[in-house]
């Protein structure tokens, strides 16, 4: 298997084992008489890189949600301001 949860499901791994260990890969010589190792890239692995970059998405997202509520307050409150001028003329 190539996807994560299926290699874990086939070996009965838990979330803390290592994916990586497991991973069904065939060696064989190559022309020049090495001995290589090839196994497929491992999908939907969780790496600390897409941790990092889903706390980034997470973090932009929740700035932009206080930053769009900041300049709503700020647009409600020139808006009363204007209103009340309306109302003294």
């Amino acid at each position: 298997p190539k996807r994560a949860n299926n290699i874990r499901k086939l070996f009965n791994l838990t979330k803390e084992d290592d994916v990586r260990k497991y991973v069904i890969a065939r060696t064989f010589t190559n022309k020049k008489g090495v001995t290589v190792r090839k196994s497929p890239k491992i999908q939907r692995l969780v790496t600390p890189l897409t941790l990092q970059r889903k706390r980034a998405r997470k973090a932009e997202k929740m700035s932009s949600v206080l930053r769009s509520k900041d300049e709503a307050a700020a647009y409600k409150k020139v808006v009363a301001q204007r209103m009340a001028e309306a109302r003294e003329v």
